[in-house]
């Protein structure tokens, strides 16, 4: 098959060159459509019943992530020029384009009779009246814990933005906009702020993401582009193998564009991420083009020999690292579903390129000279594989000792690994991003939404029903108690505010009424009728009355201890709502109360209560853990079917069991240093045992294609056989490793954290897989030369090609005319 396929790509060149200009042309078009993406990454699967839970939530009350929260710090808030210059600013926020509401101290209200009405309807025109009116805001517990902190003269300027702007490119202009309002004026009165909230976060990550993606792309392109040239020595090679690598990005890109997919925080590292597998394609191609003309000194013959002989052990490493990114496939997440379905296909799409385009674009180019063949006795190279040599032939029981060792260090490493996740846990420390949070989580209890839904079916009138309100403000109390929530609200809390005002604005009558007049109840009927009427600009019940809405903030307290505090809340939503007359069952994120009859049946459809916990911040937790998981199921996944090609490939359980355990070695070494370093299991760090194993694999692969090759031409003498490919593969194999490493390397410099780790972690394993490969693999190989005979490999279903059969060029005519008169002898011969 190989020899056909090499007819046809020499045969055909120029054709072949005019179809990919075409295809590189239309994929280029394409990726112009790649667009970065403005939502937030879905982790759950459509069907998983806490994204279905939030769904619907945001039906009924909207979205809960659409806030960009200010804080601001002066001790000199309520001077009167900058507090009326505070209301301007206020105001020019609400004129701008998709700013739906705007939630300060300077929008607090008041009862009066009826009638809710706003401290500022009016600006106040001396110190006295605004210091009058302060004090009066300042008993209103409502507002304490919501809108100001009196203990460190903080102050909450909550921006809603509309839905619709949060989903275009148009949000970045307008946070920009927000941004520039609220310092102006922070500058200009000596204000410290602190910008945070959903909407604020997402928009500078997808901005950092955005410039991150060029600066990869670029540095990945550098990095492999000096690794090239320091083997080859060639400006030439490097040109034409970063071309062809390029012509695989665009690819890439283009397959995004097709597929109508935007760039996540995932599909951002695609393009490095396929440049960096891409170059060592193009390494085995030219090394290999180059000993084949060392040997005869034939140009057409060792391009052909090139594809013939190493052509198919390179398809089936791509395919295997194509394979352990496309087991993403298999998970309901779309984010992964996306980020593997174009990382499978853009890998081999950069093959297929490099297999056509290396050997057509150099039978135009001048045969190698001495100079570009140095590189073949490179002293340091030969010397490294001399060492190798010794060492696995003298030294074996010293490479099983160190290897026993190795494990023995890694499984306690291993048992030290943690499992979490943050909401901006990829910033460092410093980041402002992170610094500001962590001061509003410090001021306000949190900034991350989390939300609870009450439904009552039967629409009881719970102003009247003395039982429920008690319930519902208990639970609020022990929500209040948990040290990661911020102060809750709801319609109970408008009551106590309504009672307060009642009672002439005393702060002790901030509570539940122990009874309620007729005017009172006339009163509380007009305001819970208005769903606004708290000037909190969320609504608190649904239009039919029958759903309450409980409002909280939580912590960024990673995914660990966010489900301690999930199962905590359960506890006290259990406590609170349950007694022995109601049947108790747990459905995802939701408790729901069913009445049992005089007999102590159940009903299965009526219930009394459902309480729901949901919010940004409860489907992000349960989205990475989901996310995790589905990781470690995709490499097992993987794992079994490159288990199987290899099987397939060489017909030998013993082999294939070699493979896997020198391969297998690396990721332990990986995952031990993440145990003894801190570094926990989460989405972007279980990601690099994915990535890292289907690039280490590759040069197993290619030893064992060899080796197997050896064993045939050496009358199965296993010694000698290891021996030679020893010399003809590990020049090679070191040279790609090093190019994976230094080229996963670049990772390190993104200002994501998750995304540093990657870069580290799999840099570190692509390190320690080509030690393996170098020593193990071929120390296993001799230590079992009496078991690994010929009787332990049947005939490949992949032909791998004989090296000392001479190729037949009489069938090969290049298509078109030439005056190379290198090419007219090749042609003659």
């Amino acid at each position: 098959m190989w020899i056909g396929i090499a007819r046809f790509i020499l045969r055909y060149r120029i054709a072949l060159l005019v179809v990919f200009a075409g295809l590189t042309a239309f994929m280029a078009f394409q990726a112009r459509k790649v667009h970065l993406s403005y939502e937030y990454a879905a982790l759950l699967p459509q069907t998983d019943t806490a994204l279905q839970e939030h769904q619907a939530f945001k039906k009924i009350f909207g979205e809960d992530a659409n806030s960009l929260i200010v804080g601001l710090q002066s001790e000199t808030f309520f001077k009167l020029n900058q507090f009326n210059a505070f209301l301007d600013m206020c105001d020019t926020l609400r004129t701008l384009p998709g700013v739906e509401g705007v939630l300060s101290v300077g929008s607090a209200l008041k009862l009066e009779g009826t009638t809710i009405v706003p401290y500022f309807a009016n600006r106040p025109q001396t110190q006295a009246d605004l210091d009058s009116t302060a004090r009066d805001i300042r008993q209103q517990k409502l507002y304490e814990g919501l809108m100001f902190t009196d203990s460190s003269d903080v102050y909450a300027l909550m921006i809603t933005i509309k839905q619709e702007v949060l989903d275009c490119p148009e949000r970045e202009v307008l946070i920009a906009d927000i941004q520039s309002i609220v310092t102006n004026f922070a500058h200009t009165y000596n204000v410290q702020t602190h910008f945070t909230g959903m909407p604020y976060i997402r928009t500078k990550v997808s901005l950092k993401l955005q410039n991150e993606l060029v600066m990869f792309i670029l540095l990945a392109a550098l990095v492999c582009a000096i690794i090239i040239f320091l083997f080859f020595r060639s400006l030439k090679i490097v040109f034409f193998s970063m071309l062809t690598v390029g012509i695989g990005v665009v690819f890439t890109m283009g397959i995004m564009g097709m597929l109508g997919y935007s760039i996540s925080i995932l599909n951002a590292m695609l393009p490095p991420l396929i440049i960096v597998i891409a170059v060592p394609n193009c390494v085995f191609f030219l090394n290999k083009y180059h000993i084949e003309y060392a040997r005869h000194g034939n140009q057409i013959k060792a391009l052909q020999r090139v594809i013939v002989k190493i052509g198919n052990a390179i398809f089936i490493a791509n395919l295997i690292t194509a394979i352990s990114f496309g087991a993403f496939i298999v998970t309901d997440s779309i984010l992964l579903i996306e980020f593997g379905i174009v990382a499978s296909l853009g890998i081999l799409a950069a093959f297929v390129a490099s297999l056509v385009l290396i050997p057509v674009i150099f039978s135009f180019l001048a045969p190698p000279n001495p100079r570009n063949l140095k590189h073949l006795d490179a002293k340091f190279i030969n010397l490294l594989v001399k060492h190798i040599i010794n060492i696995v032939s003298n030294h074996r029981p010293k490479v099983y000792i160190a290897t026993g060792v190795v494990v023995v260090v890694a499984a306690i490493g291993i048992t030290r690994l943690q499992t979490t996740g943050f909401m901006v846990d990829d910033l460092p420390q410093h980041d402002t991003l992170m610094v500001d949070l962590k001061f509003m989580e410090n001021q306000f209890d949190g900034a991350l939404p989390m939300e609870f839904m009450i439904e009552m079916p039967d629409k009881i009138n719970f102003m009247r029903d003395k039982d429920f309100m008690r319930r519902l403000d208990v639970f609020q109390e022990k929500l209040a108690s948990h040290p990661e929530l911020s102060k809750p609200l709801s319609i109970i809390d408008v009551i106590k505010f309504s009672w307060q005002a009642h009672n002439h604005g005393d702060p002790e009558y901030y509570s539940l009424p122990n009874s309620m007049d007729i005017g009172y109840q006339n009163k509380m009927k007009k305001i819970v009728r208005s769903q606004n009427g708290s000037g909190l600009a969320m609504a608190m019940i649904d239009s039919t009355g029958a759903k309450i809405r409980v409002k909280a903030n939580v912590q960024d307290i990673g995914t660990q201890r966010m489900e301690a505090l999930e199962k905590a809340i359960m506890n006290d939503i259990l406590e609170v709502w349950g007694d022995s007359t109601y049947q108790v069952k747990k459905i995802g994120t939701s408790m729901v109360f069913t009445q049992k009859d005089e007999t102590g049946t159940v009903s299965e459809t009526d219930f009394v209560y459902k309480i729901t916990m949901t919010g940004a911040s409860v489907v992000f937790s349960k989205g990475t853990k989901y996310i995790r998981n589905s990781l470690f199921t995709s490499i097992g996944l993987a794992f079994v079917i490159i288990a199987f090609i290899m099987l397939w490939l060489f017909r030998s359980k013993r082999m294939v069991g070699i493979a896997l355990l020198v391969n297998i070695l690396p990721q332990l070494i990986t995952a031990a240093l993440m145990g003894y370093l801190g570094i926990p299991i989460k989405p972007s760090t279980v990601l690099v045992f994915s990535i890292a194993f289907g690039n280490v694999t590759d040069d197993t692969i290619h030893f064992l294609a060899r080796y197997r090759q050896e064993l045939k031409h050496t009358n199965w003498d296993i010694g000698k056989s290891v021996l030679i490919t020893i010399r003809e593969t590990n020049p090679s194999m070191i040279y790609t490793s090093l190019i994976l490493f230094f080229g996963f390397g670049i990772f390190v410099f993104s200002q994501f954290g998750g995304t540093q780790a990657l870069g580290a972690l799999v840099s570190i394993t692509v390190f320690m897989a080509m030690i393996s490969n170098n020593l193990l693999l071929p120390s296993l190989l001799l230590s079992l030369e009496q078991r690994m005979t010929k009787k332990s490999f049947g005939e490949p279903l992949l032909l791998i090609y004989d090296e000392e059969e001479d190729i037949d060029l009489s069938e090969l005519q290049i298509a078109e005319s030439t005056s190379d008169t290198n090419t007219t002898n090749n042609e003659n011969a």
